[in-house]
């Protein structure tokens, strides 16, 4: 029983030894960015970098200021939204077209020219189509999204194994049963790439819309406020914006992260 428990203890030393070793090389790469930030910002080299102590005094105090909070606020729904759509929109899709060799060939031609098309660039016609203004970000989102999940549902189909399929129609399945017990969970870890993938474009183009458009409510809203500003105060505003922005692209995809290692554990990476 003894021996059981030391075993035990044993095996797990390593893990965690690993992990507090991986977590210092973090905090000793991110405490070196600081610090050579807080350096350059002293010396003035780069006059509208102001220094990293009061960017992140800043970014802090931002966390008691109920109208930033609301312009975050503004971006995270809009993102929360759009990508939903997006899985509902882009996985039959990829289904679909990884499941039917006719139907992906038919539509090669209009996959291949649409998905180069920049997101931004299709702002006019967003605002045109759909109003008020969140609903052209979230529209513009889904379109952006939805593409690495399409492209990773596709791939993930055609890595099925033939096997596995044949197995199942041997014993009279059609080809609906056979997508929904076979392809799609099989599928399931590429989908989860392209969704985590998706995540991080969701966050840019919402911010991106509001940049350009502006609105009421959003991260982009805020920096085009600040950024209208006058001194190191606007330049301080505009750069612990988006270390907020890159905060959440962080916890977002650490989550995802997360949620993939538990609902894939048999997945080798």
């Amino acid at each position: 029983m003894m021996g059981t428990i030391t075993g035990t203890r044993g095996e797990r030393s390593p893990l965690a030894r690993a992990k507090l070793t991986k977590f210092a090389r973090h905090a000793t790469g991110v405490a070196g960015f600081l610090l050579i930030w807080q350096v350059i910002g002293m010396s003035g080299l780069f006059k509208w970098l102001p220094p990293a102590a009061d960017t992140l005094v800043r970014t802090v105090s931002l966390a008691a200021d109920p109208v930033f909070l609301d312009d975050v606020l503004g971006t995270i729904t809009a993102a929360a939204i759009g990508l939903p759509l997006a899985v509902l929109v882009a996985v039959p899709i990829g289904l679909l077209l990884g499941t039917v060799p006719v139907v992906e060939e038919m539509t090669r031609v209009f996959v291949e020219f649409l998905r180069p098309i920049p997101s931004v660039a299709l702002i006019p016609l967003a605002l045109f189509f759909f109003y008020p203004e969140i609903n052209a970000k979230v529209a513009l989102i889904v379109f952006a999204a939805s593409w690495p999940i399409l492209i990773n549902t596709l791939y993930g189909v055609r890595d099925v194994d033939p096997l596995g399929k044949e197995t199942l129609r041997s014993f009279g399945f059609g080809r609906g049963a056979v997508i929904w017990r076979v392809s799609l969970p099989s599928a399931a870890p590429f989908i989860a790439t392209g969704v985590r993938l998706a995540a991080s474009i969701t966050l840019i183009l919402a911010v991106s819309v509001e940049y350009i458009v502006g609105g009421s409510s959003g991260i982009g809203s805020f920096l085009i406020e600040a950024s209208t500003g006058i001194g190191a105060d606007a330049m301080i505003d505009v750069i612990a914006a988006l270390l907020w922005a890159g905060a959440i692209g962080l916890v977002v995809n650490i989550a995802l992260v997360q949620a993939e290692r538990r609902l894939f554990k048999w997945r080798t990476t």
